[in-house]
Formats: structure tokens, C-alpha cells, sequence
């Protein structure tokens, strides 16, 4: 069975725990056809519109 050598510091410890814990900012594309920022592979809010069709009627 391994055993440790060495005990594990804490900050590298709760340095190692805290990765997880990193938050991103999401990825926004614009619209191709209002410009509008976008999430990626959805349908736009602003104008309906996914992969070049209208499929969402907007108000």
C-alpha cells in the first residue's frame, strides 16, 4: 500500500481543494444577424434567429 513521504502542506492542500470551486465567465458570441452577445449554439432573445433561420418568434 503507498504511503506518503512527506505530509502535505496546507496551502497546498486547500490550494488543490479550491480549484473546483473556480468560477468562469461564460462565452458570448454575437448574433450574425443583430449583434447582439450571444450564449453559443443557442437561439438568439433578441431577434430568434439560429444558425442563419428564424425559429424563435420574438415579441
Amino acid at each position: 500500500m503507498a504511503v506518503p513521504k512527506r505530509r502535505t502542506s496546507k496551502s497546498r492542500r486547500d490550494s488543490r481543494r479550491a480549484t473546483w470551486k473556480a468560477v468562469s465567465v461564460p462565452a458570448l458570441v454575437e448574433c450574425p444577424q443583430c449583434h447582439e452577445l450571444k450564449l453559443p449554439h443557442r437561439v438568439c432573445k433578441a431577434c430568434g434567429y439560429y444558425n442563419r433561420k428564424h425559429v424563435l418568434e420574438v415579441e
